[in-house]
């Protein structure tokens, strides 16, 4: 079982915000729930890691728990019946920071939860399971961050990376020569390696970071529909490094083969500073 694109049909119009936002909410819960589970994980000590495709691919018991119940649970309220027109698709990560996950890095992981419609990423909900897991015994461990296209982003105070700085969020594990030769273009202040597609954009809206850029294939839509959703929520922009939208209808591929640049202010400045050939080595 890996980490998947879960589609569903409404019978009622994606016009309907009464729909999008039953499903956003059924989505926040079954994130709260998600979380509870990749923690009884943790805590039971027996993280049942498998490798995917190597030691940098990860795959838990975690993520076979949550992926169930997350679709199982959509799938209970929210049966599959013919709609006119689009459709509405929901991407899921269940565990996104798995190999931070199996080392402790517990900060970086998140569940993400994407909702898309005409291929389109329109809400997300990123929950953190472990948000907050250091700061003593009597503290709330946890948050869910939630947003809706037109509506706005919840659950975090939305702070903007200091003026003048260029701060940039990358990879932690699949850095290569193209990634870096990428970054030092970028002439950066600072550079943050983290885990997690979701944990990065998180870094963005709340001021840690200026860009998310990572030149290189391996990032996922369920990676990336959430967190679009969210950004772009809070007036954000996420592309491929050649500045395409990602489109999430069901038929797409998984792999968003050209990277990926996302800021949440002065996007054009750093789009304007990828190097060519790094555009010449990843192709949409």
């Amino acid at each position: 079982m890996y980490k998947f694109a879960f589609c569903f049909f409404s019978a009622f119009s994606m016009a309907s915000p009464a729909l999008l936002m039953r499903v956003v909410a059924s989505a926040y819960s079954v994130a709260e729930k998600a979380a509870t589970i990749v923690r009884n994980v943790l805590a039971a000590g027996d993280l049942g890691i498998v490798e995917k495709t190597g030691a940098n691919d990860l795959q838990t018991k975690a993520d076979r728990l949550v992926q169930m119940s997350i679709c199982a649970s959509l799938a209970r309220k929210f049966p599959k019946v013919t709609i006119i027109g689009e459709e509405l698709v929901i991407w899921v990560d269940p565990l996104d920071g798995t190999k931070e996950y199996t080392e402790g890095l517990l900060d970086h992981v998140t569940v993400l939860i994407g909702i898309a419609y005409g291929g389109k990423a329109i809400a997300g909900v990123i929950n953190q399971p472990y948000y907050n897991y250091e700061a003593g015994a009597d503290a709330v461990v946890g948050r869910t961050i939630w947003g809706v296209l037109g509506i706005g982003a919840f659950g975090f105070k939305l702070t903007e990376a200091p003026a003048g700085k260029h701060i940039i969020v990358t990879t932690r594990s699949h850095s290569s020569t193209l990634v870096n030769d990428c970054i030092s273009a970028l002439n950066p202040d600072t550079v943050i390696r983290v885990g997690g597609a979701g944990n990065k954009i998180i870094q963005l809206v709340e001021g840690k970071a200026s860009a998310y850029v990572f030149a290189s294939p391996g990032c996922k839509k369920w990676d990336t529909c959430a967190p679009e959703a969210i950004l772009h929520a809070v007036g954000g922009k996420i592309t491929d490094i050649h500045g395409n939208s990602f489109q999430y209808n069901k038929e797409v591929k998984h792999m968003n083969s050209a990277g990926v640049l996302a800021t949440l202010r002065n996007y054009d400045y750093y789009a304007s500073r990828i190097p060519n050939n790094v555009k010449q080595s990843l192709v949409p």
